[in-house]
């Protein structure tokens, strides 16, 4: 395998935000970039756009809303869009591709809503039938990357006030349950990984100036499987792409591999 760095980054309308993904890709020039909440089709995605930049793109679209894509500088192999599982879903949320050997998978978690309505119902069993996916399609020993926004803050480190999140959807113990069981297939945390003890988050809030005050959380996430991770040199979070005019509320985050 060679070196390879992967990000995630929920831009929050790919054609709102195309100018600031292609200024980025040029900047920060990842090998892999896993893409969620697209809100445009497969055919209005700026594929043209994305390959001036120098990127490939594997794309599961839907009018409006949702949406993911993987980008990267070789042609992604083997394209899989959803969790093929028989159960009628049309949220396009999954979409795995082969880059160089690695199998990546790029995820947009439903946000949940509010705590135990149907949308909160639909959160938990969408990260069971992921699971599923991985049981049935892969092993841990596998070079295996999830990466994208899992709506889930899974430590108290990983909110600004764990006082006032407590309860709150992104941070209810079912869905940290869920979690936790998805990660138990043989996930690794990239970040949390490195930074055990570290507070940076990923996602603020457009109001009440929640960026400026750094009252944010982290639920996005690169996740690997122990061949990566062995070989994981670093993490990080791209607070940079969020300031500025009109930015999405997610910042991209990111994990570096060496070759092995």
């Amino acid at each position: 395998m060679a070196g390879m760095k992967i990000a995630a980054w929920n831009v929050n309308s790919v054609r709102a935000r195309l100018d600031r993904l292609v200024e980025w890709l040029k900047n920060t020039q990842p090998d892999v970039v896993c893409l969620q909440e697209l809100k445009c089709t497969d055919a209005e995605f700026p594929r043209e756009a994305v390959l001036e930049a120098g990127y490939h793109a594997a794309v599961h679209g839907q009018k409006t809303y949702n949406g993911v894509a993987i980008l990267a500088r070789t042609p992604p192999q083997d394209v899989v869009s959803g969790l093929s599982d028989g159960v009628e879903d049309s949220h396009a949320r999954v979409i795995a591709a082969t880059v160089d050997g690695v199998r990546v998978v790029s995820v947009y978690a439903p946000n949940g809503q509010q705590v135990d309505s149907p949308a909160y119902v639909y959160k938990l069993e969408f990260y069971a039938r992921l699971r599923r996916y991985l049981d049935t399609r892969h092993k841990p020993g596998e070079p295996l990357a999830l990466c994208g926004d899992w709506n889930v803050a899974p430590e108290d480190l990983d909110v600004w006030d764990p006082v006032a999140w407590q309860g709150q959807t992104l941070f209810t113990e079912k869905e940290k349950a869920a979690w936790r069981e998805l990660c138990a297939f043989g996930l690794t945390d990239t970040f949390r990984s490195l930074y055990p003890a570290e507070k940076k988050f990923s996602w603020w809030d457009y109001r009440m100036l929640a960026f400026q005050k750094n009252q944010g959380v982290r639920i996005d996430h690169v996740l690997a499987t122990g061949p990566l991770v062995k070989r994981l040199t670093a993490a990080g979070v791209d607070r940079e792409a969020r300031k500025g005019k009109q930015p999405s509320d997610h910042a991209p985050v990111w994990a570096e591999f060496k070759a092995g």
